[in-house]
């Protein structure tokens, strides 16, 4: 079966990443302009997400790889922000990610990817729906790395705004999780 419209956008914002990732790492006094290069090629990955999602609905183009891939694009695309941020702290920004946050950031997404994991091999199935909650979260993190790319003086506060809504998005996925291991148990006697 050929990629659907949404999942090639999809693929092209998972593309994307290898050149956000070399042009954060290459921003440094002297090249100032590789720091506007990546919030370009963050903005057009953020903006990408929202094209595939609303093509995915509204033309009835969801698939599994889409249910699959899309998340997964997130996920990449906001660890390499987070980790490469960090990396580069001392290279070109007054304003950047401190090691708490992103640690806490990566480990609810390791968390969730190995519940989900479980998940699946327990299952045989893996539903991944995105809620609220982790949409809120996706929001706020997009926020956070958007603001230390323009070295906004108040983007601490986001920080501890995404943390909260981290945690708690973290909290009910893994409820969710638990939630369809339980069904499948029941089900599975």
């Amino acid at each position: 079966m050929a990629l659907t419209f949404a999942n090639k956008v999809t693929v092209g914002r998972i593309l994307i990443v290898p050149f956000f990732i070399a042009t954060v790492m290459y921003i440094s006094p002297l090249h100032e302009y590789f720091r506007w290069v990546a919030l370009a090629l963050f903005l057009v990955a953020v903006i990408s997400d929202v094209i595939d999602g609303y093509i995915a609905r509204t033309r009835g183009q969801k698939t599994k790889a889409g249910a699959i891939l899309d998340p997964l694009a997130d996920k990449i695309l906001l660890i390499s922000a987070f980790i490469c941020l960090y990396i580069k702290r001392g290279n070109f920004a007054d304003i950047h990610f401190p090691l708490w946050f992103v640690v806490a950031i990566i480990s609810r997404d390791v968390m969730l990817l190995m519940g989900s994991m479980i998940v699946q091999l327990s299952t045989g199935k893996l539903e991944i729906e995105a809620n609220r909650s982790g949409k809120l979260t996706a929001f706020l993190q997009i926020v956070c790395v958007l603001g230390v790319l323009l070295q906004l003086k108040f983007t601490f506060v986001f920080w501890y705004v995404a943390l909260v809504a981290t945690f708690v998005s973290g909290v009910i996925y893994i409820k969710e999780g638990i939630k369809a291991l339980n069904e499948s148990t029941v089900s599975g006697s």
